[in-house]
């Protein structure tokens, strides 16, 4: 299927692993003109540079002008913006609410809404410009399906996932859609890196990592599949969400945990 996407110019935010590495690479392989930003620039990443003409962006997104830094490049690289990806976001697991403090709030809070929020007004008039155009943001099941254990996370992405439906509801009717995708656990560095998720699931089970990623993790959230999700899952909704095929698609959460959350 074509997804008419090629020459397209996209921005991707925490495109150095992960969810936003495989989106980068997605886009890369669809002949998409992709800046990718990221604190740090992994061998993955530069490998899309070297392969794809990828232009990788070393910027702190959490700062007030990283996200102007990133889509400055972009515009002063190609001359427009077709498509914003906010994906960065972080998390901490934690025993209760009452052991995080003021500044790891606003810490969760710069990288995982702020980020987004401050990327999105830097691109949009761009995007204006393009005329048919596209932000994807990617929320969380943990905006509706809150843990205590990420309470600053779930909070963030909450907002997130409402800064959508507010951004369709202004500029849709301005040729720039707006919509998000809400993944479960997705297999990448955040659960598989040492210690982290799968480590800590791992360890409570009395299991292996793998273990733990492929069966406990599944059965213990009521994964209906039987299995997470992975990262290219979540970048393959991306690409056809910011497509023309998607062209009347806008103010809509899309979820992608394998039948976790039950409500309807």
């Amino acid at each position: 299927m074509d997804l008419q996407l090629k020459d397209k110019v996209v921005v991707v935010t925490g495109a150095s692993k992960g969810i936003g590495l495989a989106i980068a690479d997605g886009f890369a392989r669809e002949g998409a003109r992709v800046v990718a930003g990221s604190r740090s620039i992994t061998p993955e990443l530069e490998a899309l540079r070297e392969n794809y003409g990828v232009t990788a962006v070393p910027v702190d997104l959490s700062t007030e002008d990283g996200p102007n830094t990133l889509v400055r490049i972009a515009v002063d690289q190609y001359g427009r913006i077709d498509v914003l990806v906010n994906n960065l976001g972080t998390a901490t697991s934690r025993p209760s609410f009452l052991d995080i403090d003021d500044a790891e709030w606003q810490r969760i809070f710069n990288m995982t809404l702020f980020s987004a929020v401050r990327a999105s007004r830097a691109a949009l008039p761009h995007l204006l410009d393009a005329g048919e155009s596209s932000i994807i943001n990617i929320s969380s099941i943990n905006a509706r399906l809150p843990f205590p254990m990420v309470v600053d996370y779930s909070a963030a992405k909450a907002g997130l996932t409402s800064l959508t439906k507010s951004l369709s509801e202004e500029f849709a009717p301005r040729g720039v859609r707006v919509n998000a995708i809400a993944p479960g656990p997705v297999r990448t560095p955040f659960w598989t890196a040492p210690g982290g998720f799968a480590d800590a699931t791992a360890a409570e089970a009395g299991t292996t990592a793998q273990e733990a990623m492929d069966v406990v993790v599944p059965q213990s959230m009521g994964i209906s599949t039987g299995r997470i999700t992975e990262a290219r899952e979540v970048a393959d909704l991306t690409l056809f969400l910011a497509s023309p095929l998607a062209g009347n698609i806008t103010g809509a959460e899309f979820t992608i945990d394998g039948g976790q959350v039950k409500t309807v």
